[in-house]
């Protein structure tokens, strides 16, 4: 009994066993159908030590370049200089550097500027040439700001405007001394610019505008020209030939007042040559209107108008 007992017993354990193989087949084929074409595959196995490592290091330098990435270039130097000092051994001191030959833009700038770049200047420009000269082209070339703050030693400094100084009117509808924020009865002054520059002497011609209190410090030693607007250069020199007609014509009535004291006679004879004169011209150009048609007179253009009153305004 206990022998057969014991037979059945082997019997059922090894049906349990075939059953369990053929639920794992059953669960194997169906994760087969159920996997998605972009997923991975399952590893039943413990991956290689060295697989592991490489996984490791792959990940640690992905977060190493994302932070690196995420530091500026001083940040991420003093790291690099840690890191060397941590590994390698040595001081701090010896990675300082020394700033004494340091440069900024502005510093580049100074040491390069030109008032007035010309041909000879742009040869064989270097990066710092090129920085100056692309700061100087866009300065403000129309009117300059003043430094009149050494006028009795007949010594002035003279520079070109920035766009904040054109956008607020400083240097033309405001003084153009550097110190002067005064705004009425402004003059234009055209001054010859002595300069050394670069160990060179120059000269350019600049123009600026001054109130009176300033015009009199530029003027302190001799005077500078004046610039005046067109319609009025125009209207002095119609005052002038005015005042020389007037002149012209006293002269020739004391002429005629001295010959009346001589005679009569000749008084007469010369209000008759001059009636005769003025009915021959009258005659001449009555004549003259009907030989032909009358002259043309040229008319403005509308842009002629617009650069003439820009002109006048800009002065």
């Amino acid at each position: 009994m206990h022998g057969h007992g014991g037979y059945d017993s082997d019997f059922s354990d090894d049906e349990h066993c075939g059953e369990s193989s053929k639920r794992k087949k059953r669960t194997v084929e169906d994760d087969v159908l159920l996997q998605k074409p972009f997923q991975k595959e399952k590893h039943g196995k413990v991956v290689h030590k060295q697989v592991a490592a490489e996984l490791l290091d792959r990940e640690e330098a992905r977060n190493r370049r994302f932070h690196l990435i995420a530091m500026d270039a001083y940040q991420r130097h003093a790291k690099f200089v840690n890191d060397y000092i941590l590994y390698y051994g040595g001081k701090r001191e010896d990675f300082r550097r020394l700033g004494e030959n340091d440069k900024t833009d502005m510093d580049v700038i100074r040491e390069n500027h030109r008032f007035l770049w010309n041909e000879d200047d742009e040869v064989d420009m270097n990066w710092e040439k090129r920085l100056a000269k692309k700061y100087y082209d866009k300065l403000f070339k129309e009117y300059c700001i003043a430094d009149l703050s050494r006028y009795k030693e007949n010594k002035f400094g003279f520079r070109w405007r920035v766009e904040k100084e054109v956008i607020s009117g400083k240097g033309q509808f405001f003084c153009g001394n550097k110190y002067c924020d005064e705004k009425d009865n402004l003059k234009s002054w055209e001054v010859n610019f002595g300069y050394i520059e670069h160990g060179e002497k120059r000269n350019a011609l600049v123009k600026l505008r001054l109130c009176q209190e300033c015009s009199f410090k530029l003027n302190f030693h001799h005077r500078r020209k004046e610039v005046k607007p067109k319609k009025e250069k125009d209207k002095i020199k119609k005052d002038r030939k005015e005042s020389s007609y007037k002149k012209s014509r006293l002269s020739s009535a004391e002429e005629t007042s001295k010959k009346k004291d001589k005679g009569h006679s000749s008084s007469k004879k010369l209000e008759d040559s001059i009636n005769r004169h003025s009915d021959e011209e009258q005659s001449t150009s009555e004549s003259e209107l009907w030989k032909g048609p009358l002259p043309e007179t040229d008319e403005k253009s509308q842009e002629e108008e617009f650069d003439e009153y820009f002109q006048d305004l800009f002065l």
